[in-house]
């Protein structure tokens, strides 16, 4: 069983972040005939997914389908979105049981207009108080430790504190990653700005565990099966899930190596070496 398992339900987004990984792989929206499949494939192996890999989830025209499909298998369903669109999918997201929503607030700092930021973050809290009776709501400020930040971070910071108990001091993560609890099922969670990993990147180790094909894998929008949700570009893919049986992909000689590679924490592909995600040792 896996923790949780990654589907990109569409690698389309309303947002062009600079951090982002820039995919080649043409714009997808997966129907919603192969999300079944693809949800009747994983059931055996989870009851939790994410509707995320790359893209905004929210853009897809059929997200209610595939929230009907995926409370109908008994699955339990973590988005994570930009929240441009919360205000707009508000009653689809409060009409089912989303367990949890990841709001990037980082991402706004290179999409929205300066001007338009405190609205922004007034509308992204207003939001979260509405959807946290039911959803757990984690807000991502993913971009701390970076000076040309500091004024988006720091109206982000007072805009929770008019509205949480919370001073701006106290919103300081004393441990990286750690989530501070601004009320009832919702959290912010502060992380430096995010690196993805790529085939010609710069090696930063050549030995490592990983939460791989043992914690999480990923399912792209056109059905490749990756070890994991950062491998965004399909550079591991170990099979397709339309044209195969789960249990054979994480059966491959692929898989297999990988897999025991990190239980003895060593890299057997070059593209983990440029993957800044590690579990300590």
């Amino acid at each position: 069983m896996f923790k949780k398992i990654y589907i990109e339900i569409t690698n389309s987004c309303n947002f062009h972040c600079s951090f982002c990984f820039s995919t080649t792989q043409p714009t997808r929206f997966i129907s919603v005939k192969n999300f079944q499949t693809i949800v009747e494939k994983i059931k055996p192996y989870t009851n939790y997914i994410y509707l995320h890999v790359l893209g905004e989830p929210l853009l897809h025209p059929q997200l209610e389908e595939i929230l009907n499909v995926a409370e109908r298998e008994g699955m339990n369903v973590n988005i994570t979105t930009n929240g441009s669109l919360l205000k707009a999918r508000k009653e689809l997201i409060l009409n089912h049981p989303i367990r949890q929503l990841n709001i990037s607030l980082h991402d706004a700092e290179e999409n929205i207009p300066e001007a338009n930021w405190e609205s922004f973050f007034e509308n992204i809290l207003d939001m979260a108080v509405e959807f946290s009776p039911q959803t757990y709501v984690n807000l991502r400020l993913w971009n701390i430790n970076q000076p040309a930040s500091e004024k988006f971070n720091s109206l982000c910071k007072e805009k929770i504190s008019e509205r949480f108990p919370l001073s701006p001091a106290e919103l300081i993560s004393q441990k990286k990653g750690k989530s501070i609890q601004l009320d009832n099922h919702i959290f912010l969670q502060q992380l430096p700005k995010f690196q993805w990993p790529t085939e010609n990147g710069k090696i930063l180790f050549e030995h490592k565990s990983c939460y791989a094909l043992r914690d999480h894998i990923a399912i792209l929008s056109g059905g490749e099966v990756v070890p994991c949700c950062l491998d965004a570009g399909g550079s591991l893919k170990l099979g397709n899930i339309f044209s195969q049986d789960l249990s054979s992909i994480l059966s491959s000689e692929k898989a297999t190596r990988m897999r025991q590679g990190f239980q003895q924490h060593k890299i057997t592909e070059s593209f983990c070496k440029t993957c800044g995600f590690r579990v300590s040792l």
